[in-house]
Formats: structure tokens, sequence, C-alpha cells
């Protein structure tokens, strides 16, 4: 049955109702309903009335539209004894219905009045704390309980919940689904949220005297996992602190006495000896053997030997293993230095640049006499420095051997004259020389943090160092090899903040230009060489050291009173000047390499610098072999394919075939 309030003017509708009501007293034979309406307030006087006239008069004064069930029959009593307003009277039918054992379910407008046994079957609308509804409509909410086991509130709170109501515990998401009548379930929203109250003691610690509490969280974790207790607010909380080797254990009381009783049966003494072996993944075995090894001596230095128990670390180093046989307790503590070592160290990419320039300027001039004859001996006028040497071409002549004679270089002009028996011989030399360098060298080197590495490029030269000579007068010489060239040595130390302590070792060395006929025992080396100690910051640039150098060298070698004689004293001088100019600056960029990416960014970088020369000399071409390319690196790839051996590709290449670099793997 559909009741429609229509909009009755208040006098047809107050006919309406008192006929209405002298129908029902005449269809019941019950008494008659009095009702009293003085505007916005009725005074109810229903005795022994039709329940339909009691819903049909509030359709009408609340403008409520009402679905009925048939098996809404019955007769009531209401009476009130006081004037109620529009707004009071639909709570006062709400109970009515209640009392009645009916229920008021409300869904699109529209009230659907029906038993309260079939009620929780029905669409009942699901509310939130933010939905307001009214007392007596039969809702469902859905509360969520944040630090008890919501099953643990359901017996607490079923005899408050009638039996037409519905109340259920959802374990998954600790939730409690409550259907009944919209006052009840705001009296269970405020009653759970009394009892759903964090208590302080919620976390307690549980020290461990033999067990290792690392081992013992993992367990009890499985352990829980194992039984499916994965509730959101009743999970159990199990912390293990490797510092104190405790247990933080928190969650319901009740769990954590189980959980305690569990912990006391692991945490017992291992009889006899206890030995493990443990595997390193970054540190090497020998090291962290030698470091565990010095903590047992001071454990037995601290106990004294008596009382002190055995001790033995070992390392394996061809699997990177210590082997550990002590107590267990001692063996915790060490498992907890090894993972303190065990640990990725970081790696230091030096990049160094040795920038030289150069240049050299030089002017020599000068005049050599030789005057003498076959009996009465030879007189040379000879300068240091002058070449070639007068006495050496002389020596020459006499001996018919010029091979050994050093001309050195420039202009060289001699002649030789006859006066009887006296022979006269000249030799005039002249040398201008202009000489420039410019040199740089960018030599990088990456290595681990604290350890010792040097990166050498150059040749290895040979010196004499000694000559011995037998009974039998032969000559064995002795020689030593140096490495010529450009040396780096460096050690790294990061320290806190990202700088970086480096402690180098520079050095460029070559072999200076001789003349011919020079063996090695008169080879010389120039050589700039830094060692020093500095402090940069990571990505930073700092110049290690340099020198400037001007010298300006001017030589005059001549003959005591005819060398100054204005004009013609140029025949008895000899006379050089040297102008030479070096800047050096060595500078240095330490870059600090943590991880897999960074490495990798450097690894290209360089990489695609060495292509890109590559590149540039293909293009050039190779001098007079039109049919020969430049060899080219393929391209940069992280999963990259080395090109074939230089074996395999001269013998595919012999055979016509072509080989090409396989593809790269993304």
């Amino acid at each position: 049955m559909l009741i429609d309030p229509r909009p009755w003017p208040a006098a047809i509708r107050r006919a309406r109702l008192s006929l209405m009501g002298l129908l029902m007293l005449f269809l019941g034979g019950a008494p008659l309903l009095a009702l009293a309406n003085n505007g916005a307030e009725a005074t109810l006087n229903f005795r022994d009335v039709d329940i339909n006239a009691v819903i049909d008069y509030v359709s009408e004064e609340t403008g409520t539209n009402f679905i009925v069930d048939p098996r809404v029959r019955g007769r009531v009593t209401l009476v009130s004894g006081r004037p109620v307003d529009r707004s009071e009277l639909y709570d006062v039918f709400l109970s009515v219905l209640r009392v009645h054992g009916f229920a008021a379910i409300e869904s699109d407008g529209v009230v659907r009045l029906v038993p309260d046994a079939i009620a929780k079957q029905g669409e009942v609308p699901t509310i939130s704390d933010r939905v307001e509804a009214r007392g007596g409509d039969y809702v469902t909410r859905v509360i969520t309980v944040h630090h008890v086991d919501a099953a643990q509130l359901v017996p607490i709170l079923r005899p408050l919940v009638p039996q037409s109501g519905h109340l259920a515990a959802s374990p998954e998401s600790n939730t409690l689904v409550v259907s009944d009548t919209a006052s009840n379930v705001s009296r269970l929203v405020e009653i759970i949220g009394r009892i759903d109250q964090e208590t302080r003691d919620s976390m307690e610690v549980i020290p461990l005297e033999h067990a290792s509490a690392t081992e013992v969280a993992r367990i009890i974790t499985t352990m829980e996992s194992a039984e499916g207790r994965q509730r959101p607010s009743a999970q159990l909380q199990v912390i293990a602190d490797e510092r104190t080797n405790s247990i933080l254990l928190g969650g319901e009381p009740a769990r954590r006495v189980a959980i305690r009783a569990v912990i006391s049966h692991l945490d017992i003494p291992v009889e006899g000896g206890n030995t493990q072996v443990v595997y390193l993944r970054y540190a090497n075995a020998a090291d962290v053997a030698d470091v565990l090894s010095g903590l047992a001596e001071s454990f037995h230095t601290e106990r004294g030997t008596e009382q002190a128990p055995s001790i033995h670390v070992h390392s394996h180093e061809s699997t990177n293993a210590v082997v550990l046989n002590a107590p267990p307790d001692v063996i915790r503590d060490m498992r907890a230095v090894i993972r303190q070592l065990d640990v990725r160290r970081a790696q230091v990419l030096v990049e160094a640049v040795i920038a030289e320039v150069s240049s050299e300027r030089a002017r020599q001039l000068g005049v050599q006499w030789a005057v003498g004859s076959e009996r009465d001996g030879i007189g040379i006028l000879n300068f240091q420095g002058a070449s070639p040497s007068l006495v050496g071409v002389a020596s020459g002549l006499q001996s018919g051997d010029l091979s050994n004679v050093e001309f050195g270089s420039g202009l060289a002009l001699g002649g030789i004259g006859y006066s009887g028996r006296t022979t006269i011989a000249a030799l005039v030399s002249a040398l201008a020389s202009d000489s420039a360098s410019n040199i740089l060298s960018t030599p990088s080197l990456l290595t681990m943090d604290n350890e010792e590495a040097e990166i050498i490029v150059g040749q290895n030269v040979p010196f004499r160092s000694g000559r011995a000579i037998e009974q039998s007068g032969q000559a064995f010489d002795t020689i030593q090899r140096q490495d010529v060239g450009v040396k780096l040595m460096v050690k790294p130390q990061i320290n806190e903040g990202n700088a970086v302590k480096l402690e180098i070792e520079q050095e460029v060395s070559q072999v200076a230009p001789s003349v011919s006929g020079l063996d090695a025992a008169d080879l010389i080396t120039n050589m700039r060489s830094l060692r020093t100690s500095v402090m940069v910051d990571d990505g930073d640039m700092v110049v290690l050291g340099g020198l400037i150098d001007d010298v300006l060298v001017q030589t005059e070698s001549k003959v005591p009173g005819l060398g100054s004689i204005p004009g013609l004293g140029r025949l008895f001088r000899y006379d050089s000047s040297r102008k030479e100019k070096r800047n050096l600056m060595v500078f240095l960029r330490p870059v600090i390499v943590r991880d897999r990416s960074t490495q990798a960014g450097l690894t290209a970088s360089k990489y695609n610098h060495m292509r890109a020369e590559q590149v540039y000399s293909r293009e050039l071409g190779v001098l007079m072999m039109d049919d020969e390319t430049v060899p080219l690196l393929p391209e940069w790839d992280e999963l990259l394919h080395l090109p074939p051996p230089f074996e395999a590709s001269n013998q595919a290449r012999a055979a016509g075939l072509s080989i090409q670099p396989p593809p790269s793997r993304r």
C-alpha cells in the first residue's frame, strides 16, 4: 500500500481526519482516536487504533511517502502528554513501529515499512560518520577499529544489538559491520571509540642473552606470516635491535604473551662450539679476518686467558669468506662487525691536466785558429762550447778518420793556408736556432677509496749504470732500464662532506735531444716531478703546482787583448746567446663514484670521446692506403659487445668476408 500525502487545506484535512477516525471506530469497534491540533503542534491521543490510521496521519503531517508491507498490521496506542511538533512526530512514530516489531527503511526519498525480521535482508542504506540519519531509521554502518582486534569486540557488543539487528567482524580489514536503527548504531560507535584506545605500554623490549636478535625476529615474522596474521592494526610488530641484541615487541597483549614464550625457548645457549661461515660481498676476506683476530685478542685480554673461551677466525680466499669458531654471543658480535665492514666502497676518478708551454732561442758566432808545422808543433785557438771543435777536426785530419768528429749544427767554414813550412787554419762557425713546444697531457685514473693506484704512459729506456773490464780486456756494460714518460700515482681518501684527501706523486720525464754517437751512458733525462697531499671537494679542480721559468744566458769567449780590438777583435772571439722561457702547470680534479649510474656515465663519456677521435681519423683516411680503413669502436651500450679479435678479423678479411659486431641487446 502506498500512502501519498497531498496538499489538503488545513480545515479539509481536519475534517478528513475526523471522518477517518469515525470510520475506524465503526469498523474496528475501538475507542475513538482523539486529536487536538494546534497549528504547528499536535496532541496525540490514539487509543487502540489500527496502525494504518497512524501511518496515514504521519504521512499527512510530515509529508513523507510510505510503502507499507502487507505484513505491517495491528492496533496501536499512542498518547502524548504534551503537544509535539512535526519534527518530533516522525521520531515518535518510529519508536511506535520499533515497539511493535516494525522497521522503517528509507531509500530514494521513500520510506519502506517492513517487519523487523526481514529489515536486515532488504536494501538497507549504508552510512558513514559524515552522513546523518534519523534516529529510528534502519541503517548499516562499517566501523573501523584501530588498536584492538575487531573480533574481540563482537561478544562485548552483541547484547546491545537486538535480534533484528546485525553485528559481524571482518578480520582482514579489522572492521565491524552493524545494521540497526541509526540511534543504536550511534550508541555503538561511541562505545567502540572508548574501547579502541592505544595503550601506553603497547611496545616492550626483550633483551636476549644467547640468541641473535636478527634471527629471532626473522623466525617470529615467518611464523606470523604462516599463520595468516595480516590485520593492519592487530598485526604483531617485531623489530630487532642489533646494537643491544634486543627484540622490540608490539601488538595485542595476549599475543605478546604467547610470543614472549616462544622467545624464551629460542634464547637458550647452544651446547658445544659454534662454527659459522660468512660470505662477503665487497670486503676482502683476509683483511676482515685480521680485524676480527685483533678483536679476539682484545676479548682474551679483557676476560683473562683462563675465563676467555676459544675463538678462531680464518679466511677462505677462494670463496672470499670468513670462518668463525666461537661462542654464540661472540659470533653475534663479530657478525655485527662484518656487516659494517662488508659495504660497497666508493671509488674516485682522478683526472690530471699537465700543461707545458716553452720556447728557446739561441745564437752562436765565432772563429777558431790553428798555426803550426811538422817540426815545431801546432798551436790552436779553440773555444769551449764551439761546435764543431777545431781540435776535433784537426785530430780527424791527422788520423785520416773523420767519422768521430762532431760537426754539430749550423754553418761551419774552414780554410787551410801554407807559408813555407808553416800551416795556418781557420774555422768559422755560426748557428741560429728557434724552438717552441706546447705539451698537454691528461692522464686519468679510477681507484677505490683508500687504495693506491698508478698509471705510466711512456717508454722503458736503457741507461748504463756501470762497466766492468775482464782480464782479457773485454768490457762489459751494466744496463739499468727506467720508465720515461708520464707517471701518476694517487691514493684518495673520501672524508665526510664529499671532500677527498689526495696523496699524489706526478712525474713527466723525457729523454733530451742529443747528438749522434752517444750511448746509454750519455743520455740526459728532463724530469718534472711533483709530490704533495691536498684536500679537494668532489668535482672541483685544483692547481697542484707549477713552474714559470725565464732564462737568459749570454757567453763571450775571446783572446785577451786581441778579442777587444774594435772590428778586428771579432776574429779572436766566440759569442753565444740563449733565451729560454717555460711555463708548466699541473691541475687535478677528483670525482667520487658511489653507484653504478655514475660509473656508467663517466665510462660512456670517455668511450664516446675515444670513438669521436676514431671517426675523425676515419674521415681523413689512411695515407697512400685507400683500401684500408681506420678501426672504429662500436657505439656505446651498457650491454656492449666487443669487436672480434684481430686474428679473426684478418682471416675473415683474407677470405673476403665482412665482419660486423653483433647487434646491441637492450
